[in-house]
């Protein structure tokens, strides 16, 4: 009769026991079984702009401020958001003409990347974080290195996916863009139309990634769709002429990398034709210490290596908020 009750103990066991435990009569669930908060689609108005943003999280825990890349917006970082939301605050915007925020024309905004990073460092100051982390990726990078030299004190880390602030970060695929810097007339414009093409923004994604078949189509497919709205290629072409005074800033951005040290993640696709490793190895020039991790992937790191770069996140944070 004991062996009975023992064996179906043990099955019960077996079959409830890993979903949760009893402690002093408290049942304690499991952190699968643990509710996170979900992702919130919001829109606040930033100088008579709507600007779209997504947030996750409690806002009482450290924020990351995640900060997009061309082509994409804050859906982008849809799995940063789903699996760092228990433990920290999540916000990413998108940049106007941009994911879901307003698409004012160019005779209303001045799309160029100073303005940009006007438009959401005045978006942090209306939404009161004063204390952030920034991840940055492609754009996110001018944007970001923009905001961190203006309130320096107010970044408490950086997350660096594919973002660059060195010459030797600019790869190959920038020869028809270097070209449009140095003359910008009807031919030099039309040899970079090919990047807004489905296969043009589709070859962003897929590029040097180990698996196509592990890329999302979606991602492609609805950047494809905000790209074909009337006025977005020559938006879109203003701020790659734009994106030349970037350059220029490169030493300011480095010199406040020497200056402040901030604690500094890498999380790198190599096989970018747009900002290859050399642009993640030149962070070590003006940071001490980085913790330095290069993927064997392409431009959106994410897509391909999302879960063991998003634990590279929390543990990087983990050690920052102590």
């Amino acid at each position: 009769m004991k062996k009975i009750i023992l064996l179906q103990f043990i099955i019960l066991f077996t079959l409830f026991g890993c979903k949760s435990q009893t402690i002093n009569n408290t049942k304690v669930k499991s952190k699968s079984m643990t509710h996170k908060q979900p992702t919130l689609f919001k829109t606040i108005n930033v100088d008579g702009i709507n600007i779209a943003y997504r947030e996750a999280g409690n806002p009482k825990n450290p924020t990351i401020v995640l900060l997009h890349g061309f082509p994409s917006s804050s859906h982008q970082y849809r799995k940063v958001l789903s699996q760092l939301c228990d433990d920290f605050h999540l916000i990413a915007p998108d940049y106007p003409s941009f994911g879901n925020s307003d698409f004012p024309l160019a005779s209303e905004y001045e799309y160029t990347f100073d303005n940009i990073a006007k438009t959401i460092d005045a978006f942090l100051e209306k939404k009161k974080i004063g204390s952030y982390a920034l991840m940055i990726q492609d754009y996110g990078a001018p944007v970001g290195f923009r905001i961190a030299t203006a309130h320096p004190e107010r970044v408490t880390a950086i997350i660096n996916q594919n973002g660059n602030a060195y010459l030797e970060g600019l790869g190959d695929a920038w020869a028809g863009i270097r070209a449009l810097w140095k003359d910008r007339n009807p031919e030099t414009e039309k040899a970079i139309l090919p990047s807004f093409s489905l296969d043009g923004l589709k070859w962003q994604y897929t590029h040097g990634t180990r698996n196509v078949e592990t890329i999302n189509p979606d991602t492609w497919h609805l950047d494809y769709l905000r790209l074909s709205r009337p006025n977005a290629h020559q938006v879109n072409m203003d701020l790659f002429y734009d994106y030349q005074n970037n350059l220029k800033l490169y030493p300011k951005w480095q010199q406040y990398l020497r200056d402040n040290q901030p604690p500094l993640l890498i999380v790198w696709g190599k096989n970018d034709e747009f900002f290859p490793e050399s642009g993640a190895a030149a962070f070590k020039k003006d940071v001490k210490e980085i913790d330095y991790n290069i993927y064997d992937t392409g431009h959106f790191a994410l897509e391909e290596d999302g879960d063991e770069i998003i634990e590279k996140i929390r543990i990087f944070m983990m050690k920052v908020g102590k």
